[in-house]
């Protein structure tokens, strides 16, 4: 495929989020565009399962999507060649020339909690060589995914106790979900990067560290989809997925069509490599 996370909305597929290192990032896809033809053939209103199924293809392969970036006013196409698709939950590096690391945490995968803790675990090693003060937590692009991963990497985070977030189901009864467990990022500052294409288990996660005070967040507004959907099995063997409950912040703030909003507003530079694509000071 081309590397991609897409929704379906009103009869057009969105760019949700390249991923990182995909062909469709390579190619200039951004979060939030939306697809109009593949191939030059117009796909608005078609199902998304077709629409995907015309982009996919041999590794090797080329396809041209037209697509409309946000807040341009005509479409452009762009040629991707596809390519077999492996993606890191979690990856890090020192920045260079600096007592800081970037972390990124580019979906929350079957073992994503996982994953981090081995990556906490080695910049607590790499800090022992060099001072580590803080970390640049990368969550731009960040569809989502197990709420459960989710609820692991926040307790990396936030000291026991606290809320991560609440279940809100049709009656108005509350669930709530807390950090558990010991935690190996729960003293170094933090501050994390959030875009249009941060959504899900990703926004829960950036609520939850805005909220409990634990880090600043910088970027744009995330995509607002705090919702868990639950299938149902119909009679003739299809299934209806319907949602069910809605994500709160620990501040019982609706993320469902809201999202999260940064505390301070930057905007990404589209031509610039996504590790290098702010500049940020002390403060």
């Amino acid at each position: 495929g081309i590397g991609a996370y897409v929704d379906e909305r009103e009869g057009f597929i969105r760019i949700v989020a390249p991923i990182h290192g995909s062909p469709a990032e390579a190619a200039g896809i951004l979060a939030g565009d939306v697809v109009l033809k593949v191939d030059g053939e117009d796909v608005t209103g078609l199902p998304g399962w077709e629409v995907i199924s015309k982009i996919r293809g041999p590794a090797g392969t080329e396809v041209v999507l037209n697509v409309l970036h946000p807040d341009a006013q005509e479409p452009v196409d762009i040629k991707i060649t596809l390519g077999q698709i492996d993606v890191e939950s979690v990856t890090w590096q020192r920045i260079p020339e600096t007592d800081y690391v970037y972390l990124q945490i580019a979906q929350f995968a079957e073992d994503t909690g996982g994953e981090l803790e081995k990556a906490l675990t080695a910049i607590d090693e790499a800090a022992k060589e060099q001072p580590v003060k803080g970390i640049l937590l990368d969550l731009r692009n960040n569809p989502g995914g197990y709420l459960a991963e989710a609820l692991r990497v926040n307790s990396e985070f936030l000291d026991a106790g606290k809320v991560i977030l609440y279940e809100r189901d049709a009656k108005g009864e509350l669930k709530t979900w807390k950090s558990v467990g010991k935690g190996l990022a729960r003293e170094i500052p933090i501050v994390a990067l959030i875009n249009e294409g941060t959504a899900s288990a990703g926004e829960i996660t950036a609520g939850a560290l805005q909220e409990n005070d634990r880090a600043k967040l910088i970027g744009q507004p995330t995509l607002g989809t705090g919702t868990v959907l639950q299938p149902f099995t119909l009679s003739d063997g299809s299934v209806v997925r319907l949602g069910v409950t809605n994500w709160l912040t620990p501040k019982q703030n609706l993320i469902k069509g809201k999202g999260i909003t940064p505390d301070i507003s930057l905007k990404q530079d589209p031509a610039v490599e996504m590790v290098s694509s702010y500049t940020l000071e002390d403060k």
